[in-house]
């Protein structure tokens, strides 16, 4: 067996800090996460308090009754916390890519103009979007319909839809999340003239 480093010694009280404090905001005992993991409470008392070792299939047992990944229980703090956006002053958007999801995009978008009124200018793509309005009131048209979404509230939608959003009664600034299908919908249709939204 290798010594351990002293890095392997701050990942290991990591995890296990990690282990007892997803147990505790599920509001689960020793005993009740013990019983999803198919583990004695002792044993998971001594890993929670570095008794015993870690053991690479404990951590999959626990992770799994955790609603976690072992990807996301070993994960160390890495130095890249603060992402500065990509800024697009001809379409007046910021994006910034989401790290742990490297398919997502955060995207930044002020807007002035209504959407269109004509259903051909919407566009439809493969994927889903998620949009906050940030100021102001946007309209979201999603194929005949068409919603009112006011400043902090949210909306949610496949993008498979004929869809385009806008401002209504003034500028409007929304906070847009993408996954990976939607983000090369609107990377591709980025030279349109119709407002698909960010």
């Amino acid at each position: 067996m290798l010594p351990m480093t002293q890095d392997d010694g701050e990942l290991d009280s990591l995890v296990r800090k990690r282990l007892r404090a997803l147990r505790v905001a599920q509001g689960w005992s020793l005993e009740e996460l013990a019983a999803r993991a198919r583990l004695s409470q002792s044993t998971l008392s001594r890993i929670e308090n570095g008794q015993r070792r870690l053991a690479l299939d404990s951590l999959v047992t626990l992770a799994r009754a955790l609603d976690t990944t072992l990807d996301q229980l070993v994960e160390t703090a890495s130095d890249d916390v603060v992402t500065s956006p990509m800024i697009d002053g001809s379409h007046g958007t910021m994006r910034w890519p989401v790290k742990a999801d490297p398919g997502m995009t955060v995207m930044r978008q002020r807007m002035t103009e209504p959407p269109p009124d004509n259903p051909a200018r919407m566009r439809a793509h493969p994927g889903r979007e998620w949009l906050v309005v940030l100021s102001g009131t946007a309209v979201l048209m999603l194929g005949h319909r068409r919603f009112r979404v006011e400043t902090d509230q949210a909306a949610e939608f496949p993008t498979m839809l004929p869809h385009a959003i806008g401002a209504e009664g003034g500028p409007c600034e929304i906070l847009g999340i993408f996954d990976r299908d939607a983000r090369r919908g609107h990377q591709r249709g980025d030279g349109d003239s119709g407002s698909d939204g960010p």
